[in-house]
């Protein structure tokens, strides 16, 4: 059976698909004093999609990850780590989004619509190891000049250890601008039908919430379960194109630490 194409997207996906998210999330991250760490492993996920009538985004990937004192590979996300404190991280990010867009052909609500591309994102982000949790910021621009827009997520996460098991709860906030909502979500006058009104979009707010669970098979090898639902701001809500209030999503996945 033929997988579903990657371009489809799930919801304000600001880097990657949920998947190699939560593997990079699940791999070891680097200690001071230690060489880098590298990560191989193996997943699959299904994602509920937003656009009215779309098939769920199914996914079977290998995803690598990378560690080390200035550098981090995690799937399609690179950070160069310019500054670094025992508590905090500074980097510069790259992501390439491959999972954004779609094709008029990919559900008959996007019949007539022009195609919409992913992008490559650039910008800056920071990790707080506090005590209590562990918090993340990123702020991203498109710079392929796709959608020529911009998205930041404020993320906060902590885990906890039962014996074998880790279990990570976590939520983020999700923001995008006017130009990232109005290009993948938008219908502009061209394209608008007698069943699919003109739409400008704006710019939105996405929470999403979450739980990994982790389980350590040794020193070297784990396996991991992801759920996770996002639920979609009013400026997306309101699309002709949308016909859902919240995405789930569901990865599972093997990871080898060396």
């Amino acid at each position: 059976m033929p997988l579903p194409s990657l371009r489809r997207c799930a919801p304000l996906a600001l880097s990657l698909c949920t998947l190699s998210v939560s593997f990079a999330a699940a791999a070891q991250e680097w200690k001071p004093g230690t060489p880098g760490v590298w990560g191989l492993g193996i997943g699959a996920g299904v994602e509920r999609l937003p656009y009215t009538g779309i098939d769920n985004n199914k996914r079977l990937l290998p995803l690598l990850t990378y560690d080390s004192e200035y550098f981090r590979l995690s799937g399609l996300t690179a950070d160069w780590k310019f500054a670094r404190t025992e508590q905090f991280t500074f980097a510069l990010r790259g992501k390439y989004a491959l999972a954004d867009g779609y094709k008029a052909d990919d559900a008959p609500i996007l019949y007539g619509m022009d195609e919409r591309k992913a992008g490559f994102w650039v910008g800056g982000a920071a990790t707080w190891n506090a005590d209590f949790a562990k918090l993340s910021l990123e702020v991203l621009g498109d710079v392929s000049g796709n959608s020529k827009g911009t998205q930041a997520r404020l993320g906060i996460e902590r885990s906890f250890t039962a014996g074998r098991f880790v279990f990570t709860p976590r939520a983020s906030l999700l923001w995008a601008d006017k130009k990232y909502v109005n290009y993948y979500y938008g219908v502009t006058g061209a394209e608008a039908t007698a069943s699919r009104a003109a739409y400008d979009g704006k710019s939105t707010v996405n929470f999403q919430a979450g739980l990994r669970t982790a389980y350590v098979l040794d020193a070297h090898q784990s396996v991991f379960l992801d759920l996770s639902a996002t639920a979609l701001g009013k400026e997306i809500k309101d699309s002709p194109l949308v016909d859902k209030k919240t995405v789930p999503a569901v990865a599972i996945g093997y990871l080898y630490r060396f």
